[in-house]
């Protein structure tokens, strides 16, 4: 990589002005450079040469945009076509690369940190795009399936759900419900300082499948029910330490647009957070036909299926046929427990937070 680097320099320096000029609809955009003759006066006059953007140079001139940043991946399996995307957002939809008998192991941001797994340079949507003049590189990491299999990560689904800035709690029957803020400060700043990974939801799914592997201090941080205190106490925390996090949203109470760049708004349905007949959420008592129909209505508004929370964590095979109906892959339960390579996606366990639950309990849990 770096005599290539080199010779791109040495190729740049040979060039005295180049004029960028695409044509209204034309299929291709072209730089124009003047190179003297060889053996000729470079004050004397010069030729013109018709060069082709390079597919980077291509990406940026499209987009026109300043905060545009095309990414460019190297390395096994790696895609040959630059990525556009802003920098002033965390990564969008990085590719998983997937080859027979190997299991990707992420992106980096050298390629001695994609050999060695670093997991300080592995970089994925939880992470801000961070350009030079536009432009950065990626470096592919593999590891073996064995490997991944011996590994034994077991990746925690922190639950939240509403927060309090008294630290004796409130009262009432949902008292455990509400985390006090200052735990969940502490809990937070232990993520964000402690070499903790974050995966998207997309990495986890491909986790699960054996196509990826995680750092063994991999954790996922979600809230239920998208109450105002979690947009008044906790999302400040967030975006301080900033930590990816999902909050499952009650699409038919409230579709507030995400707080900040660090918050993905997921479903956690559009109108099943209710009893139904039988005493249990309606995503129990509905057929898969109906639950899919709200499920629908929640994808739309959030512009996303891709995973949900059960109402009351009440779910069944019906329920979890109309969630694939849906078009969503994953769905996340109130059961105790770890995700790891093969757990079922449509009932993802969770480590549930509750009131009085402290630094070390969170420890405890998560390392």
């Amino acid at each position: 990589m770096a005599s290539g680097r080199k010779r791109r320099r040495i190729g740049a320096a040979l060039i005295i002005g180049t004029v960028v000029v695409i044509g209204a609809g034309a299929a291709a955009a072209y730089a124009w450079s003047t190179i003297p003759p060889e053996g000729s006066d470079p004050r004397a006059g010069a030729a013109v040469i018709e060069r082709p953007l390079t597919p980077v140079q291509q990406l940026l001139a499209d987009a026109d945009d300043p905060l545009a940043c095309a990414v460019s991946f190297f390395g096994d399996g790696a895609p040959a076509e630059p990525m556009l995307q802003r920098q002033d957002a965390l990564y969008a939809a990085l590719p998983i690369p997937a080859q027979d008998g190997r299991v990707f192991a992420g992106w980096y941001t050298t390629e001695a940190d994609a050999a060695a797994y670093t997991v300080a340079a592995r970089v994925n949507g939880a992470d801000p795009v961070v350009c030079v003049d536009q432009q950065t590189e990626l470096f592919a990491g593999w590891t073996t399936p064995e490997a991944n299999a011996a590994a034994e990560v077991q990746v925690p689904i922190l639950m939240y759900h509403q927060f309090t800035a008294n630290p004796d709690g409130e009262s009432g029957w949902l008292r455990g419900n509400y985390a006090y803020i200052g735990d969940f400060d502490a809990q937070m700043t232990h993520i964000a300082t402690t070499g903790f990974y974050l995966p998207t939801w997309d990495e986890l799914s491909a986790f699960i499948d054996g196509r990826l592997s995680l750092p063994s201090r991999s954790v996922i941080i979600t809230d239920d029910d998208a109450d105002q205190t979690w947009f008044d106490l906790a999302v400040p925390v967030i975006e301080r330490n900033r930590l990816l996090s999902t909050s499952f949203m009650i699409t038919a109470y409230r579709q507030d647009p995400p707080p900040s760049i660090y918050v993905l708004r997921r479903s956690h349905t559009h109108d099943m957070h209710q009893a139904g007949e039988n005493g249990k959420g309606r995503m129990t008592n509905w057929t898969a036909d109906e639950i899919a129909a709200d499920l629908n209505v929640s994808g739309d508004v959030l512009g996303v299926r891709e995973v949900i929370a059960y109402p009351f964590g009440h779910y069944n095979d019906t329920a979890k046929q109309g969630v694939a109906q849906a078009g969503f892959e994953m769905a996340r339960t109130i059961e105790p427990g770890y995700v790891e390579i093969g757990t079922d996606k449509l009932a993802l366990p969770v480590v549930r937070i509750d009131y009085g639950m402290g630094l070390d309990s969170l420890i405890k849990r998560i390392g």
